[in-house]
């Protein structure tokens, strides 16, 4: 069974999958993303595979809706990002240069390839590392889900960005980046991409990813921005495995327009939510968090930036950063 389940309460789309209950947790012995697995074969550097326990499928059948609730076709793609054939690197930190540029550019690719598809109103790009956000796969991965709707998020960003263009003729998220670039808050930056610790920050150690230009998808990246987002991801991801000199568990999203309508307003953009608040202790999102999606910040933003800036500058050497630390 695969369905979605709309809650009218909030405007969100819930997706149901029975598929999900069958994930393996961390298997020792095999690992499906290794070149020579039945899925990868081999000559290989980067690679798009589908998710066999997927949330939505292009075959997904329509639901019977009841009187009340409203359910909808479950339609769309999950696929998992191969992002290297080396099982044992931990981080985008570990990868080449060279590697993280064709991570991208399969970003960019397969962007390109669903903005035509009907059914795929937005397209999430996103990266979870740890154990402790429930990882199942140790082998470096991402994921991406082709939604068949905008999800709230989106939706509130798209929307508070429309208003204030409407209100000052310029994009928010341009406005932010200058406000962040003349604030204590910048960690680093190259030529087409500014770190930062945000204002309104949530996660202790959160950080976002700009690009200078006004972009709103990948797609519309130039080969030179394209190697600079791959510059500014490895120092985003060894910035963080520095800060406690142990490995940072996180939660990545890219943050795109969606595919079907006019978004000239928005801003292509990437989020970082770190889940720890000190070496051995966690951030947990509880009651407050959970039950009002309110956060809370137990500390000062521009003091763990500082903390930031100090374990940034650790790295960009040992990493051959091209761009400076602050």
């Amino acid at each position: 069974m695969r369905e979605l389940r709309y809650n009218p309460l909030t405007g969100q789309w819930i997706m149901v999958s029975a598929v999900r209950e069958h994930r393996p947790w961390r298997p020792r012995d095999f690992c499906p993303f290794c070149p020579g697995s039945e899925e990868t074969g081999y000559g290989w550097e980067v690679l798009i595979l589908p998710n066999r326990f997927p949330m939505l499928d292009f075959k997904a059948k329509k639901p019977q809706n009841g009187r009340f609730y409203k359910k909808a076709r479950a339609i769309g793609q999950c696929s998992v990002i191969v992002e290297t054939p080396e099982h044992d690197l931990r981080d985008l930190d570990e990868l080449s240069h060279e590697q993280v540029i064709k991570v991208v550019e399969l970003w960019k690719n397969v962007t390109m390839e669903l903005k035509n598809n009907p059914h795929v109103a937005y397209l999430a790009i996103f990266r979870n590392k740890g154990e402790e956000i429930g990882v199942s796969l140790t082998h470096p991965h991402g994921q991406l889900y082709a939604l068949p709707f905008i999800p709230l998020k989106a939706r509130l960003k798209i929307k508070n960005s429309r208003n204030y263009y409407k209100r000052f003729g310029e994009c928010l998220f341009c406005r932010i980046l200058r406000e962040e670039t003349q604030s204590e808050r910048i960690i680093y930056e190259n030529d087409n991409f500014v770190l930062f610790m945000p204002f309104f920050a949530n996660w202790p150690f959160e950080v976002h990813i700009y690009p200078k230009r006004h972009v709103q998808r990948l797609m519309q990246l130039k080969e030179s921005e394209i190697e600079d987002l791959a510059d500014i991801l490895r120092v985003a991801t060894a910035t963080l495995n520095a800060l406690f000199e142990r490995q940072m568990p996180y939660v990545m999203n890219i943050f795109q327009a969606p595919f079907k309508g006019q978004y000239n307003f928005y801003h292509l953009h990437i989020e970082f939510y770190p889940m720890l608040r000190d070496r051995d202790k966690m951030k947990y999102a509880a009651g407050i968090e959970l039950g009002t999606w309110e956060f809370t910040y137990d500390g000062v933003p521009e003091e763990n930036a500082q903390k930031l800036k100090e374990a940034c500058r650790k790295i960009t050497k040992r990493i051959g950063a091209k761009g400076k630390c602050f």
